[in-house]
């Protein structure tokens, strides 16, 4: 190599150099400034809503007094659409990823459902609210309660399970399959037996981080009608209910400063809530995810 080619390597080496140092502090900056926004976002909510958050306000339903106002109807009532998101979102999205990675040929029909999920998956959750309003709350009659809630949220979040269930699927070794086929297992034992425990931390991580996107969205609950105060906790499926983004949407729109107090608070506990599930999905990654 003479001295030309030498000085030309060296100068593209250099380049690639000076542009890999901004890359990296440019990802750095990025990431610096999306800290910084969450870090004032909770400052700004344990400041203003710490004050608020005691018993009382945990036990007392909503009032007109900043003072007497509590979650108690709005945290059961998330907490029963959680009973009803989970199960029916789960189930269904567990079934249609097992269904489209073990049963169904690839073709263009397969092909074209999945690009269809994959796009549902990005659709803004407003849409799914007037689907549910449609469907659940006028034409079946189910009106402002639990369940036409819940089965809204479940297709607001059903997509993302489908799509997380499949990840987890696909990424079970085919030679686990192999082996279950050659000791005289049928297909239907082996997705049992082998493929479902195998892709359980996948399944239940994407699961759960779904659910916690349900049980805080606002918009599908105000296009279906859910109240924002009640003083009466639901007593079935069929029972009106309020949840706390409503209750925190209520709260942050009053025009009383204490009530933007209140809702701090509400935030807090639907925080500490959110929390508390992402941290059992990561639970459950860190201890039963296996490497094949």
């Amino acid at each position: 190599m003479n001295y030309i080619d030498q000085q030309s390597v060296k100068k593209k080496m250099t380049g690639r150099l000076m542009k890999n140092k901004i890359l990296k502090f440019t990802f750095l900056g990025a990431t610096l400034l999306a800290l910084l926004v969450l870090v004032i976002l909770g400052y700004r909510m344990v400041t203003q809503g710490v004050g608020y958050l005691n018993l009382d306000f945990l036990t007392n339903f909503s009032s007109r007094f900043p003072a007497n106002a509590g979650i108690k109807a709005a945290l059961v009532g998330s907490l029963c659409l959680l009973a009803v998101v989970a199960p029916v979102s789960l189930f269904l999205g567990v079934g249609a990823a097992v269904y489209l990675e073990e049963y169904a040929k690839k073709n263009k029909i397969t092909t074209f459902i999945q690009m269809n999920i994959s796009n549902l998956a990005g659709v803004p959750s407003i849409v799914f609210g007037l689907l549910g309003l449609t469907i659940f709350v006028r034409m079946l009659g189910m009106g402002k309660s639990v369940l036409a809630a819940g089965l809204t949220m479940s297709l607001l979040i059903l997509p993302v399970i489908i799509v997380a269930s499949q990840e987890a699927i696909r990424a079970v070794p085919n030679d686990l399959r192999e082996a279950s086929y050659g000791i005289g297992a049928t297909k239907w034992q082996t997705i049992l037996k082998v493929v479902i425990p195998s892709a359980i931390p996948g399944i239940l991580t994407g699961g759960i981080l779904a659910l916690s996107r349900a049980i805080g969205e606002t918009a599908p609950l105000v296009v279906i009608g859910i109240p924002v105060i009640i003083h009466f906790l639901p007593e079935g499926l069929l029972s009106e209910f309020t949840a706390l983004p409503m209750q925190i949407f209520d709260w942050a729109k009053r025009p009383q400063e204490e009530f933007q107090y209140v809702a701090a608070a509400g935030i807090l506990v639907l925080m500490i809530v959110l929390v508390f599930m992402n941290s059992i999905a990561v639970l459950i990654r860190n201890k039963f995810s296996k490497r094949y």
